[in-house]
């Protein structure tokens, strides 16, 4: 009887040092937010707006470039080099548009996608606070989650974000 109970005594301040471990899936969550689909339809109506205007740069140089190959024969020299460099002047603009374009965009998704992240990470810490985790690890960028050790919160975040 008193081996049992110094077992027990033993043992007792190991279990009040247990630790709790959770896991989410965040692409889950944020798949299920109505924000991203607002943001995903955003982004992808700039995306078409300066696919079109380029569109419209490109057809204006293919215009210019057809009309200066048709009357380059019959142009003095001074002329031609004229043309030539106007038509290198639109490309080059052409280009320029095309990589602010890029920029522009990829600014733009990350100035949408960040109040998402926000939110999704604020129902997470709400989540490991008030249920006592001492972590929660993202589903995918741990090698190994274990079921049993670990709890699944990405109900408990979706059930926070109102999804």
């Amino acid at each position: 009887m008193k081996k049992l109970f110094v077992l027990l005594l033993m043992i007792a301040p190991m279990a009040s040092f247990a630790q709790k471990f959770g896991h989410v899936n965040v692409q889950e969550i944020m798949q299920a937010m109505p924000e991203l689909t607002k943001a995903r339809a955003d982004l992808e109506a700039l995306a078409k707006q300066y696919e079109a205007d380029l569109k419209s740069m490109q057809e204006e140089i293919q215009k210019k470039a057809e009309a200066y190959e048709k009357e380059q024969a019959s142009l003095p020299a001074n002329i031609k080099e004229r043309r030539e460099k106007e038509l290198q002047d639109m490309y080059q603009k052409y280009q320029q548009s095309a990589q602010d374009n890029q920029q522009a965009l990829a600014k733009e998704e990350q100035e949408k996608m960040q109040p998402i992240q926000k939110k999704i990470m604020d129902a997470i810490t709400s989540i490991g606070q008030t249920g006592g985790y001492v972590y929660i690890m993202q589903t995918g960028s741990a090698l190994y989650i274990s079921s049993t050790l670990s709890t699944d919160v990405t109900a408990e975040v979706k059930k926070k974000l109102g999804l």
